[in-house]
This record gives C-alpha cells, sequence and structure tokens, in this order.
C-alpha cells in the first residue's frame, strides 16, 4: 500500500495508546478512520483529537473485542457508513503478569480471550471487506513478548505468541491464493503509554521477586524509550513498504537477534541471571523489580498499544 490518502482504516483499541496514535497518524495522511474500544470517554477523546487534526471522516463504536457478533457487526457497519474498508489494525489487548502456578484459569481466559481471539475476530470479521476493497491490509499486533518467552508472562506470551503465528499463516495464505490482501504482525517493545500503570500484577510475582508493584511500575515507565506516536509511524512505515513484520525499539530488534541466535539458550542464560539477581536482592533486602523485573522485564516489556483493562488498548 503505497499511499494511505482516501483509504478506510479501522483501529480497535483507539481510546489511548499506539491506538490513538494511529489514528492521528493515519487521519493526517487523508485516511478515514473508524475506531473501536471499550472505554467510552477515552474513545471520545481520540475522535475530537481526530476531528481537530484533520478533516477526515471519523467514525466511532463501543466494541468489545472478545465478542465475536460485537466485531462482526462493527465491521459491517463500517463497510456500509465508509463504503468500504481497507486496513484494520487489530490492536486491541491487555497484559497481565503471573506465574505458571499463580495464575488462574481464568486469567488465561481473559487474556486470550482479548489478546488474541480479539484479533482473529477482527481479522475475519473484515476480511471479506478488505478484499473487495481491491487494497487490503490486516495489521495485527502481537509483542516482544512474541518473540521470547519470559517469567511471570506465561498468559501474555501464550496469547502473543498465538497472535504471530496466526498472522504469519495467514499472510502466507493470502499470498497462496493471490488476494489483494497483506497482512503485518507488530512487535513492539518498550511503549511509553500507560501500559505500566494498568497492568495487572498475580501476587504470585513475589516469587520472582517483584514484591513492590509501585516501584515496578514506575521503572517499567522510565524504562520505555519510544513514544506511541514514534511507534505508529514506524508501523504505518512498514505497512507501505508490505513488511512481514515489524519491531519497534532497539530492545524488540535485539531479543529478536537473540533468540535467533540462541534458540535453544536464551531460556537458560535468562533463568540463570534472574536467579542472579534475585538472590543478590534478598541478601541486601530489596527483592523488587528494581532487581529483577526492571534489569530483565522492564527494558522488553511491550506497552505498544497503552493496554490497560479499561482500554484494552495493548500492545
Amino acid at each position: 500500500m503505497r499511499s494511505f490518502a482516501g483509504k478506510v482504516a479501522a483501529i480497535t483499541g483507539a481510546a489511548s495508546g499506539m491506538g490513538r496514535s494511529l489514528a492521528l497518524a493515519l487521519a493526517r495522511r487523508s485516511c478515514e478512520v473508524a475506531l473501536s474500544d471499550v472505554d467510552e470517554r477515552g474513545l471520545a477523546e481520540t475522535a475530537r483529537l481526530v476531528r481537530a487534526a484533520s478533516k477526515v471522516r471519523v467514525t466511532t463504536k463501543l466494541v468489545d473485542v472478545s465478542v465475536e457478533s460485537a466485531v462482526r457487526a462493527w465491521a459491517e457497519e463500517v463497510a456500509t457508513e465508509h463504503g468500504r474498508c481497507n486496513l484494520i489494525f487489530n490492536n486491541a489487548g491487555v497484559s497481565y503478569a503471573a506465574t505458571v502456578e499463580g495464575a488462574e484459569l481464568s486469567d488465561f481466559e481473559r487474556i486470550v480471550d482479548i489478546d488474541f481471539w480479539g484479533v482473529v475476530h477482527g481479522t475475519r470479521a473484515f476480511l471479506p471487506y478488505l478484499r473487495s476493497s481491491g487494497d487490503g491490509h490486516v495489521i495485527n499486533t502481537s509483542s516482544l513478548f512474541g518473540l521470547i518467552a519470559f517469567p511471570g508472562q506465561c498468559t501474555y506470551n501464550a496469547a502473543k505468541f498465538a497472535v504471530r503465528g496466526f498472522t504469519e499463516a495467514l499472510r502466507i495464505e493470502l499470498e497462496i491464493t493471490g488476494a489483494p490482501v497483506s497482512a503485518t504482525c507488530v512487535h513492539p517493545g518498550g511503549i511509553k503509554t500507560n501500559i505500566a500503570q494498568a497492568s495487572k500484577v498475580h501476587p504470585s510475582m513475589a516469587a520472582l521477586g517483584v514484591d513492590d508493584l509501585d516501584e515496578a511500575k514506575g521503572r517499567f515507565e522510565r524504562a520505555f524509550r519510544v513514544t506511541a506516536d514514534d511507534a505508529a509511524e514506524q508501523i504505518l512505515r512498514g505497512v507501505q513498504k508490505d513488511a512481514r513484520r515489524v519491531l519497534i525499539g532497539t530492545d524488540a530488534r535485539v531479543i529478536d537477534l537473540v533468540q535467533r541466535i540462541l534458540p535453544g539458550r536464551y531460556h537458560g542464560l535468562l533463568a540463570r541471571a534472574s536467579r542472579r539477581v534475585l538472590a543478590a536482592g534478598r541478601k541486601s533486602g530489596t527483592t523488587s523489580p528494581s532487581t529483577t523485573a526492571s534489569s530483565g522485564r522492564a527494558s522488553v516489556r511491550e506497552s505498544g498499544a497503552g493496554a490497560s483493562e479499561p482500554s484494552r488498548s495493548t500492545a
């Protein structure tokens, strides 16, 4: 897709973070935007900002991406109101930190329902309209944690690895069938959005040295280097180049390199490093995220979509 001018883009998780930045960046490129989220106030603010910055048409809809019927109804509404749809940005998501043993089954279900099934629902609902447009693109937000497994991220890893596999398989199918649609998987690293403060952390994380949640969230935020606006620009450049995937941030690029060079060893290296940091913290009486979490997790934490429970805007 060489240009976004005159196109129509649908964006989930548009109430804040990367979703809002994508809406504004597309509007500046004369692309109409259809926005959805479960955060009514945030969604209205995004629409206001878009209208203030451009003259493109913008529509909004409260949509829970975990509900297939709601997503399908929204897709039909977008196609009817805008006349077509060229792009779907499946950006909505939430994050949650818990150990495998500590997480409840409901925790797994909640994360997977939003972060993975939300992507599946959005892709399947909009795909017929993207085909009809003659120039369509599916953009699915995975994460740096869709590239590497990390302790305390079992639910998030599961969902984001699934998004990666789903999107890569989709792209191959589209290429084989010669469809006028392509697909890109986005892997954000640490993005400056509200994900840190909005993230849920289970008490089981104390076993991994995360026992001061406020300090952890503060350190996560300070570790993030890329702004949501910068991330949006990188994503749109990737779409224009028809990139198979977009890695956002130095942390994402480094982790991608490490897991490709040492695919069978990085797990052990990560475990040993975490144990040393945790032991040092206990010896000094400071087993907090300032050691364990921030030395590993904070530097690679994805916040691409400004994920929060109310807004369900991932990365």
